[in-house]
């Protein structure tokens, strides 16, 4: 799969090549969603290299993935809004800090619920091992986006300290 890494950073690269505001995250974000679906799509056909009976099984699966995921990455775009606010606004108290927390580890958790919920899917309908492909690439590809997103995060500044 490492011959495939290049091209991962030509998929999430955009992702963080410039700050938007946030005031136009949303907009920006589904300009980016939009462009890296296509890539990801490519990038799983390059991947699996599906048959055709394969395919017409595996892609209306991975549709309705894509679907849910894209609500977990709202719901984190939100999480990550929060943080940020109250990080800016110096308002990140105990409590806040405690409800953020609470929130990022229940994200993390429904991305997990949700590839085991899809891996079945796929395994069931296609096979154990394209199932195995899609969790692969998945975890890949979340990997390099949770880095990106980890390394545009400001530390942590609690509110009693400014």
């Amino acid at each position: 799969m490492n011959r495939y890494f290049g091209f991962l950073l030509l998929l999430a690269g955009p992702l963080f090549a410039q700050q938007a505001p946030v005031d136009n995250t949303r907009a920006y974000l589904e300009v980016l969603r939009s462009d890296f679906n296509a890539d990801k799509v490519t990038l799983y056909n390059r991947v699996l290299q599906l048959s055709e009976p394969e395919a017409k099984k595996f892609w209306p699966i991975y549709r309705d993935y894509e679907r849910e995921l894209v609500a977990l990455s709202d719901q984190r775009l939100e999480l990550i809004r929060d943080f940020f606010t109250r990080q800016e606004a110096g308002k990140l108290t105990n409590e806040a800090s405690a409800d953020i927390a609470d929130r990022w580890l229940k994200t993390v958790q429904t991305r997990l619920d949700l590839w085991k919920k899809y891996h079945r899917k796929i395994s069931k309908a296609v096979s154990p091992t394209r199932a195995a492909q899609f969790l692969q690439l998945e975890n890949q590809i979340a990997l390099f986006i949770d880095i990106a997103i980890a390394s545009e995060m400001p530390a942590i500044t609690p509110a009693c300290t400014k």
